[in-house]
């Protein structure tokens, strides 16, 4: 199976009610946005949002587009498919994934060729996960974390929420995936609250996260970005690896062997 698709590391949100900041959204800094059909429009709202969206020239953004869907046990989700399908976009954010069903509904009716952000927020789609990575279109995950901890009944925190987010990243690459975005910070003015968030994803293996506010994109940016002294190390390990000609070779007192040299290359990998 071969997929074509450029993950994406701090997306931001927009409502689809709003496309006077479609375009500030995209000049945000964010490397995508994705415009919300679904938990930013009331119900009342949901054809209008869809007849705006679909309005607007999303050709002259300057960073590739994704629309959020209504979830597809909704009424809304047939009729966003199919207004989809006419726009100029870069994919899809499926919201509650749960089963290659629900992937295989979306390239019967949008193309199997439009990536799809399969966004997981029940126990259904965590457990899923083995199943929905075999699924062509799914070009990347994401994690509901507030979603997924009002399903099984637990408290918004980092431990009660550690096994998913794990399984996330554990069967991501298992599937030769990108690594997968984390879920929102909903407290948009507390950059302590917003570094820890991104700091924690990134140490269990997260590729990126989820923005709702433009004021989150710089820090979330950063946080999966290698730092000076990471980049640092990994050119030193990859000249001395170079220098050793395939021999064992020591480097300030550790062992560079095939995984350390790997680790570097893929550290400066992410600095391009």
């Amino acid at each position: 199976m071969v997929r074509r698709f450029s993950p994406v590391v701090a997306p931001l949100f927009v409502p689809a009610t709003r496309p006077e900041r479609f375009l500030k959204a995209a000049q945000s800094g964010a490397d995508a946005i994705i415009i919300d059909l679904e938990d930013a429009v009331a119900a009342a709202e949901k054809e209008q949002a869809r007849a705006r969206l679909a309005a607007f020239d999303l050709a002259t953004l300057p960073v590739p587009v994704y629309v959020r869907t209504n979830a597809s046990n909704t009424q809304w989700f047939v009729d966003d498919l199919d207004a989809i399908a006419r726009m100029a976009v870069a994919g899809i954010m499926l919201p509650k994934t749960e089963t290659e069903d629900d992937l295989r509904d979306v390239a019967e009716r949008s193309g199997e060729a439009l990536p799809v952000i399969g966004l997981i927020e029940t126990a259904i789609g965590v457990n899923g996960l083995p199943q929905l990575g075999q699924a062509s279109n799914l070009a990347q995950m994401a994690f509901g974390s507030i979603d997924f901890a009002l399903d099984i009944g637990a408290r918004h925190q980092r431990d009660s929420l550690l096994l998913a987010r794990s399984a996330l990243v554990l069967h991501a690459r298992a599937a030769r995936l990108p690594a997968p975005l984390d879920g929102v910070t909903v407290a948009i003015s507390d950059a302590g609250a917003l570094a820890a968030d991104c700091d924690h994803a990134a140490a269990l293996g997260f590729g990126g996260k989820l923005a709702i506010h433009p004021a989150q994109i710089e820090a979330i940016r950063t946080a999966f970005r290698p730092s000076a002294e990471e980049i640092a190390w990994a050119r030193k390990v990859l000249s001395a690896e170079a220098d050793a000609a395939g021999a064992a070779v020591k480097l300030d007192g550790a062992m560079i062997d095939a995984p350390v040299a790997e680790r570097a290359r893929r550290i400066l990998a992410r600095a391009t």
